[in-house]
């Protein structure tokens, strides 16, 4: 599977000119045969670091910087690899979903609880 069409790649090198913006999350990778997860939200312009939240499964999400090309070189199990959700459609800021997954252990991506999460943002500023 390409995991950047030549659109996804646009915009996400776009938000890494301006990385002082919560940005919403571009694209969304997983693991199919596993649940790691990773938000990406920026390209560098070097065309490989992505900046995003993972989460690893370790019970710690983190924000941070993940390489496109280690993730397009794992191989998995019957001939799979690191996928792309066709179907992800960021509708949060970054800050949202991290502040969810803080709380949860791991990404979430439910509407009801990405929206706890942002209320309770809100109501810190």
């Amino acid at each position: 599977m390409i995991l950047l069409t030549s659109e996804l790649h646009e915009r996400l090198l776009a938000n890494g000119r301006h990385r002082d913006v919560d940005h919403v999350p571009v694209v969304k990778f997983f693991n199919p045969l596993g649940a790691a997860t990773w938000l990406a939200t920026e390209l560098a312009e070097d065309g490989d670091t992505l900046h995003g939240l993972a989460d690893l499964c370790f019970g710690c999400p983190e924000l941070g910087a993940f390489s496109l090309s280690e993730m397009a070189s794992i191989r998995l199990p019957l001939g799979l690899g690191i996928e792309r959700d066709l179907w992800f459609e960021g509708k949060f800021p970054l800050s949202v979903y991290a502040a969810a997954a803080r709380t949860a252990g791991q990404i979430v991506l439910d509407d009801d609880r990405l929206e706890a999460a942002a209320d309770a943002l809100r109501q810190t500023k």
